[in-house]
């Protein structure tokens, strides 16, 4: 298998929800706490090399919308990937096809992880938004022409950069898409004992815009443990 072994690992509310208000109550708390734990902290679960999340959540939570500083009159970058670190104890690798989030440093501290910023993009990107990444040291691979090649950018994750297992940490459309893509090994669900109810906020799982199928996919249960603040921690291997 020439990828990484890939598990998806979030958190959600009761009704499957992995943003939301629900997540500032005490229970909701006491999951988030559970979630970061198994995936980082002193102790985690998963010995993974890097996290992988999509454009809106890597704004959602990093880049918080700001926009690039492009200089359109950058000398033409070389063609290909760009390695600036090629051994980082733990990467974020950012799906971002069309280069568009506005990065300030080429790492990012979540909790007390501190991780190297790697870019997926596709040809799409302007070579302005390379000489970007070029001048702030990030990371960036080519991955398709005008769409993400999963099977590439996974490949090259892999080769270029070592990664053996890799989290993946949505939204819910890029979870669903490397689902139904037969790249994602196994799940790890915290569902918090909590809810908004809200019908406007993104699901564990989406085939919004077209972006992914929807066949349906089944699941193996392998193992189930109730957590902290009534949470519930579920791993189930994929069935691809």
């Amino acid at each position: 298998m020439n990828r990484p072994y890939i598990f998806c690992h979030m958190m959600t509310s009761i009704d499957g929800k992995i943003m939301g208000s629900y997540m500032e109550t005490p229970e909701g708390n006491a999951a988030g706490d559970v979630f970061y734990n198994i995936a980082f902290g002193s102790h985690p679960y998963y010995k993974h090399q890097g996290w992988l999340s999509g454009r809106v959540t890597t704004d959602d939570n990093f880049t918080n919308y700001q926009k690039p500083e492009l200089d359109d009159n950058a000398p033409l970058v070389p063609e290909g990937d760009f390695i600036a670190v090629n051994n980082a104890e733990k990467y974020y690798v950012s799906v971002d096809p069309s280069g568009r989030l506005g990065w300030k440093s080429n790492t990012l501290t979540y909790g007390d992880t501190t991780a190297h910023v790697l870019e997926v993009l596709t040809g799409k990107a302007s070579n302005a938004y390379k000489a970007f990444l070029r001048k702030l040291n990030i990371s960036y691979m080519i991955a398709g022409e005008d769409s993400l090649d999963y099977a590439i950018a996974m490949e090259k994750v892999k080769t270029m950069f070592g990664i053996e297992t890799l989290m993946l940490g949505g939204g819910g459309v890029l979870n669903w898409s490397f689902i139904q893509a037969g790249m994602c090994d196994e799940l790890s669900v915290v569902i918090a004992a909590s809810a908004d109810g809200s019908s406007e906020t993104p699901a564990l799982f989406e085939t919004r815009g077209g972006l992914a199928g929807d066949s349906p996919v089944g699941f193996t249960l392998k193992n189930a443990e109730v957590k902290e603040g009534g949470s519930v921690w579920l791993r189930y291997t994929v069935k691809n």
